[in-house]
């Protein structure tokens, strides 16, 4: 008993020494407890600045412009394309006439309007695949935090056992 107390000379010493050898080892192997805190303290931080954007929602006559517009695209392509196969059939030789000049619209436009539509449509499907989710998630904030729901009857057992 103590061998290692008389070799380094005391047990602030020793804990010394264990804290140099965490920090070594933490050099080789990051410490997987300080990445979960950090990937928690950012997700925090984004979850704050997302949320203070929306805190002073103006609805001016602007922003009620700019959405009503925003939400033309969709219906615009889907009915403008019902309304081709509509003209198709009411007035052929003009309709020939109007995809003869399609034609002569060079390739990189195509490419380019490809492109823009395509990013439109990714960015709104990637947005509805990203908050899309089965069960409703709690979300508690630390200026009102609240208990999420939970159906677990051997939690509620330990819980009543403890207290």
């Amino acid at each position: 008993m103590g061998v290692i107390e008389r070799l380094i000379g005391a047990p602030s010493a020793v804990t010394a020494l264990g804290a140099v050898a965490i920090g070594l080892a933490e050099t080789f192997t990051p410490s997987a407890t300080r990445q979960m805190e950090l990937s928690a303290q950012a997700q925090t931080a984004a979850l704050e600045q997302l949320g203070a954007e929306f805190v002073n929602k103006s609805t001016n006559w602007f922003d009620t412009v700019v959405n009503g517009i925003n939400r033309l695209p969709r219906p615009m392509l889907a009915f403008g394309t019902i309304g081709l196969f509509i003209y198709a059939m009411v007035d052929p030789p003009r309709f020939a006439h109007r995809m003869v000049g399609l034609n002569a619209v060079p390739e990189p436009l195509w490419w380019l309007l490809g492109a823009v539509v395509a990013f439109y449509f990714g960015a709104r499907e990637t947005h509805y695949f990203r908050n899309r989710s089965a069960t409703p998630v709690a979300v508690t904030t630390p200026s009102a935090p609240s208990e999420p729901q939970e159906n677990n009857p051997a939690l509620a057992d330990w819980r009543a056992a403890q207290g």
